[in-house]
């Protein structure tokens, strides 16, 4: 193996590792690895720049344009009440939930599906008195598959298809993955229609156990010379609120517990209250109340402009790893934590000594600026804007419909290329403000796309030096690989990868090996490349390889065992399936 193939090898291990065991943000280190390969030598500038060109990344950076547009507008949500309709079971909820999602997931960004999904699916579950965990999950895995039944389901895909364009001059139709897609849909949703409800938790059975889904400590202070000094606990009104009660009393630094309804209050009292957001809410409406958190004084905000917002912690959030005090998070956020929820249980003690990390629920008192600013970014998954309190313009919901009709369409039937007609359909938003040009910047994730396109650089770098063909080498050690065999080699290997690091890495990674491994095979490479477009989009497995998966984490109150009790089996139905019908419907 010449040096060149060996330092390529040494980067893209490299990359994994620091992917999958730090918190460094996936953009800095794909464009690190791309620098290095360009400094070394081993890339030239146009070769490692390839991918900002490529027409795969392109189209995805539209239909962020396109995905802005349906939500703005309202139009997904539009449709989610209307085929989600009045459920009055579990089963029937359940499958209400698993046939549309994978129908709107297979032509709109699964993100935007989901986050419109979600907070119907809570309204179910507070009236049915259902647990959301026998929900969400299913509703994140039906959107996972359902984005794999057309070419615009997934960035996955059009990832894939552009490197098929620029490398071996194929490009696949908006519905050539649908002879397997669909299939997977059938069998993926009949494997989480019979089986959710069983091998899902259901930690919220009755309505009191559901109302603490999302449970929080929040404190208060007895304000000096407060209309409540001298009142007992009862009087105060404080035995009969709705969403919380009284569960401690701190005086005078001694812990008060089980405090009878006639305990007088003191000026000075710590009042330590349980239960859902909505109980920080209420408390700040009881006069001679103030929140007990220093902090909340210190925000440079008006009283009366303030709001609670609750938000999931996301992996681009900045304080990983760090406590709440360490991660500077009131003056870096211009918001204050009032308490912090972890897999559906309020997490004790000190708020400023709690460790953050990724899917923590966060009930923080700030501004609307806050929801306007972070909804379009991935410090934070915010539950509360799911229930925007900017209504969308329901009146142009068929508008925005009837461009992403058109689209497809129009690519559907050959008349125009994937690319062109969704440049048609973004222009076409802007161009009957369906959404702002403004917002439309916003809603475009840069680090998405920068990923994407340096990953691009690490697998040239493997055509070129000869690394991919030694690893296909290395796979096809065993004497007599059946071609299937090998194929499922490739599908496990993307799946891992996938698990690992982000989907669109694992798919440029995998797509130069797969090739490798069938011109030594002596096949078509079709199959191969095929399996890496559904394996990379199979994450079912961990909360953190897929978005969607990390979005239902905090409403869901799930844990990560959770996500490794209904995954895994799915994985393998899944895999096993795609595995059977890629090489009927490709051949090798």
């Amino acid at each position: 193996m010449e040096i060149s193939a060996v330092i390529t090898l040494v980067t893209v291990v490299a990359v994994l590792g620091t992917l999958a065991l730090t918190r460094i943000a996936p953009d800095i280190i794909l464009m690190a690895a791309l620098g290095f390969l360009i400094i070394s030598g081993i890339l030239a500038p146009g070769d490692a720049l390839v991918g900002f060109s490529n027409p795969g990344v392109m189209t995805i950076a539209v239909l962020y344009v396109v995905a802005a547009g349906l939500k703005e507008t309202g139009a997904i949500q539009w449709i989610a009440h209307r085929l989600l309709g009045q459920p009055t079971r579990l089963r029937q909820a359940q499958l209400r939930v698993l046939l549309p999602t994978a129908g709107l997931s297979a032509f709109m960004n699964n993100t935007t599906v989901v986050a419109m999904f979600i907070p119907a699916i809570q309204e179910w579950a507070a009236r049915l008195k259902l647990p959301p965990s026998k929900l969400l999950l299913p509703l994140s895995y039906a959107a996972i598959i359902g984005g794999t039944c057309t070419l615009i389901g997934t960035s996955t895909n059009l990832v894939v298809d552009g490197l098929l364009q620029s490398q071996k001059g194929i490009g696949l139709s908006m519905f050539s993955l649908a002879w397997v897609g669909v299939p997977l849909v059938l069998v993926g949703g009949i494997f989480l229609y019979l089986f959710a409800d069983r091998l899902l938790p259901s930690r919220e059975g009755a309505l009191e156990q559901l109302e603490q889904a999302r449970e929080y400590a929040v404190e208060v202070v007895v304000a000096e010379k407060g209309p409540l000094v001298g009142k007992t606990i009862a009087d105060a009104g404080l035995r009969s609120l709705t969403h919380g009660y009284l569960a401690d009393i701190e005086r005078h630094g001694r812990l008060l517990t089980a405090v009878p309804p006639d305990t007088e209050l003191m000026a000075g009292d710590i009042l330590v209250f349980i239960g859902a957001p909505e109980c920080a809410r209420e408390l700040r409406r009881v006069n001679g109340l103030q929140p007990a958190s220093g902090d909340v004084h210190k925000l440079d905000i008006a009283h009366h402009k303030r709001c609670l917002v609750e938000a999931v912690i996301g992996p681009d959030f900045g304080g990983l790893g760090q406590t709440v005090k360490a991660s500077r998070f009131r003056s870096r956020y211009q918001a204050v934590i009032i308490s912090i929820s972890r897999h559906g249980k309020r997490i004790p003690g000190k708020l400023g000594t709690v460790t953050l990390q990724v899917g923590d629920t966060l009930l923080l008192e700030t501004t609307q600026d806050f929801v306007d600013q972070y909804r379009y970014r991935k410090d934070f998954l915010l539950v509360s804007a799911l229930n925007d309190s900017t209504p969308p313009d329901f009146r142009k919901a068929p508008l925005a419909l009837g461009i992403l009709a058109s689209m497809v369409i129009a690519s559907a039937s050959g008349l125009l290329s994937i690319l062109e007609a969704a440049l048609l359909a973004g222009g076409a938003m802007l161009a009957t403000r369906c959404i702002t040009a403004s917002k439309a910047r916003r809603y475009v994730d840069l680090s998405v796309l920068v990923v994407i396109a340096a990953s691009f650089a690490l697998g040239v770098a493997m055509t070129q030096t000869g690394a991919a063909a030694q690893i296909a080498q290395w796979l096809l050690l065993i004497d007599g690989l059946a071609p299937w065999a090998a194929l499922a080699l490739v599908y496990v290997m993307t799946v891992v990868f996938t698990e690992l690091i982000t989907n669109n890495a694992a798919a440029v990674l995998m797509f130069p090996i797969a090739v490798a491994v069938a011109e030594q095979l002596g096949v078509s490479f079709m199959p191969f490349i095929i399996a890496i477009m559904f394996a990379a989009s199979a994450s079912f497995m961990t909360p953190l390889g897929y978005q969607t998966n990390l979005m239902v984490l905090g409403p869901g109150g799930y844990r990560f065992t959770d996500y490794l009790r209904l995954g895994a089996p799915l994985s393998l139905i899944v895999g096993a399936t795609a595995i059977g019908l890629i090489p009927l419907v490709w051949g090798f």
